[in-house]
């Protein structure tokens, strides 16, 4: 009996966020099939033009928007941003920063710096194994 290789295919919304946008933002022919690994292969290698106007100016979805203001999702959330923003809109809270943006950023660099001392004492203990 033979092996037949089939191509793996994904869902729209799968291959969205591997490729960083939101789906409703992508055209309709993108949203209603479905993304084979190669085909998403080929949208990493050589962005489309959509593509590239959506990684640039948005709308983004939630994690882009977080990471771009340097926050948690659930610092967006608790910020009350629920809905994607585009790039113009990020930049305008960037600027107007606000108390809550603030507070999640500080919140985020604590999070950063104790990972950060816990991966250091982790790898402090595996030295002291390894003697």
């Amino acid at each position: 009996m033979k092996s037949q290789q089939n191509s793996q295919t994904m869902k729209p919304a799968t291959a969205a966020k591997k490729l960083g946008v939101y789906l409703e933002a992508t055209p309709a022919e993108f949203r209603e099939g479905v993304v084979s690994r190669d085909e998403l292969n080929a949208l990493q290698a050589d962005p489309p033009r959509w593509l590239q106007d959506l990684r640039r100016n948005g709308p983004h979805p939630r994690p882009v928007v977080a990471a771009k203001l340097g926050v948690s999702i659930s610092g967006l959330a608790r910020g009350g941003v629920t809905e994607p923003l585009t790039t113009e809109q990020i930049d305008a809270l960037k600027q107007e920063c606000p108390d809550w943006l603030r507070k999640e950023r500080a919140t985020q660099a604590e999070v950063r710096k104790e990972a950060e001392r816990v991966k250091e004492k982790n790898q402090e203990k595996q030295a002291a194994k390894g003697e």
